[in-house]
């Protein structure tokens, strides 16, 4: 057992109000820069839709992540032949306008502007080119457009559905949507370390955090295409490859990512586990049926006493395992079960977890020729118009998860590599809670059926409790538990530099814990 530590997140998607004050931190501080214009760390999706960079799920396009082939797994569209091959052009790259290009205007032209009999405008120009462009695209398009023909309706998860299916999420009364905020996920087997021919990416061996060396990096750009979530940018300024440090030197210090503290919807759950190193290739290389369950076994009891030996025979301090022991992701993710990874079938093992969202369940339609009709067929329903009957009632206490506005095998694609049966149970769980919390506070509920719902579920009142505590009252410490650094890694900690060209540097030494 080799154990190690990770630092891992959990995103609660039911709490996400697609703000975006997590992104404009990211940018605020570390994306600023000539040739990060474009760049977005953090960004939030809304899905259904196509996502940033365009279409970046469909990895047929841009070859990512990693397949399996017999008993072994290889990058999809990187690696030492296939890198060979398209070291001098890459045709799986996207391209600047799969992101945007990036703009501003020309301001001046409002106050040099001679007297005329008409308004003067300010005129876009590419920051990249300088000149004149008509705008296409921007940050964040597609925000809040479920539904579109140009957006929604091309996201690459629909495509498992059946065309009746698609048609149903996007009828008026039914249509919906929700936000997917994306940062990179640090992974276990991380794609991007396992592409660069020059080895300037690597996972840092105290916390696992994923780095670019800028010392090193030669620009061959291989992560960018091995990345199945593209989250390693080309800085077309400095010639160097970028992506998200995790907030490493706020870290570092104790302190929460730019992202998390921002977050208004406090969606964001950051804390360590301990995992077991020896398993990754043989559970990145499993049948895709078992390979979520195979990532989440990875993750070890922080309590357990062999493990906690183990980890402290690898140089794994006190503080971090007792961090593990209260770790808030650790609880979402093993303890209850209520969090997924985000495109597991990508084989990379990502150490970010999704809440899947519960969301507002919908009413179903039914045809009805008039109010007395509707009357009889359900007296509890609440709504009736242009013949249609708005049924709010369910005749079991799950119906309502089947009839949910989103379909159980899209959010399948999502988070369980098309399990439906993993993420119904977490929307089991969900619901439970809420029913919970209402016969507490509220007492309308029948005793008897809250106590199904919980044998359901096999849940109990104080996990319940201790779920909602979480997840609607949690203060600032509940929701982060970080281990501040030890003083003993000072030194190598100082040995990170960056260029003078005002990029990001992160480059290493030497580090006796790199685990690359």
């Amino acid at each position: 057992m080799d154990v190690r530590a990770q630092m891992s997140m959990v995103f609660h998607l039911d709490k996400c109000i697609g703000c975006h004050t997590c992104s404009i931190a990211c940018k605020n501080i570390w994306t600023d820069r000539k040739g990060a214009e474009y760049m977005w760390w953090n960004n939030v999706e809304t899905k259904p839709g196509t996502g940033y960079p365009t279409k970046w799920e469909d990895q047929e396009i841009y070859k990512g992540g990693w397949e399996k082939k017999d008993r072994d797994i290889s990058l999809k569209g990187a690696g030492k032949l296939r890198g060979l091959m398209n070291i001098f052009h890459n045709p799986n790259l996207p391209v600047i306008d799969d992101y945007y290009e990036p703009f501003t205007y020309k301001y001046l032209d409002l106050i040099e502007s001679p007297a005329m009999n008409d308004q003067p405008t300010a005129r876009p120009v590419s920051l990249i080119t300088g000149k004149p462009i008509d705008i296409k695209a921007g940050p964040n398009w597609d925000d809040d457009l479920s539904g579109t023909p140009d957006y929604a309706r091309q996201d690459p998860n629909l495509k498992n559905l059946t065309p009746a299916e698609q048609e149903a999420m996007f009828q008026l009364e039914r249509m919906a949507f929700y936000y997917l905020p994306r940062i990179c996920n640090h992974c276990l087997n991380p794609a991007c370390v396992a592409s660069c021919p020059s080895g300037a990416i690597y996972k840092r061996g105290e916390d696992g955090i994923v780095l670019i060396n800028q010392n090193v990096c030669r620009a061959w750009r291989m992560c960018v295409t091995a990345c199945p979530y593209k989250k390693s940018y080309y800085n077309w300024h400095t010639g160097k490859s970028e992506k998200c440090i995790l907030c490493y030197p706020r870290i570092e210090a104790g302190y929460a990512p730019a992202c998390m503290h921002s977050c208004v919807g406090r969606i964001r759950y950051l804390g360590v586990v301990l995992y077991d190193a020896d398993e990754i290739h043989e559970v990145a290389s499993c049948d895709e049926a078992s390979l979520v369950n195979r990532q989440l076994n990875m993750i070890l009891d922080p309590f357990d006493e062999r493990v906690i030996e183990s980890a402290k025979k690898n140089g794994i301090a006190d503080s971090t395992i007792k961090a593990a022991q209260y770790s808030p992701t650790y609880k979402f993710v093993k303890e209850w079960g209520l969090a997924l990874p985000l495109h597991p079938e990508f084989r990379t093992l990502p150490m970010l977890f999704y809440v899947p969202p519960l969301l507002p369940v919908m009413a179903s339609l039914r045809e009805v020729n008039n109010q007395a009709q509707a009357e009889k067929m359900n007296p509890t329903a609440k709504y009736w118009n242009d013949n249609w009957l708005y049924d709010t009632s369910t005749e079991e206490l799950w119906g309502t998860i089947d009839q949910a506005r989103f379909p159980l095998k899209y959010l399948a694609s999502l988070f369980s590599a098309g399990d439906e049966n993993k993420v119904k149970h977490i929307l089991k769980k969900l619901l439970a809670v809420r029913i919970h919390r209402r016969n507490v506070t509220v007492g309308d509920m029948d005793k008897a059926k809250v106590d199904q719902v919980m044998k359901d579920t096999n849940l109990t009142s104080e996990e319940a409790e201790a779920i909602y505590y979480l997840t609607s009252l949690a203060k600032f410490d509940d929701r982060f538990v970080i281990p501040a650094s030890h003083r003993e890694q000072s030194m190598e900690m100082l040995e990170f530099t960056g260029d003078t060209k005002g990029s990001v540097g992160f480059g290493l030494k030497s580090d006796p814990l790199r685990s690359a």
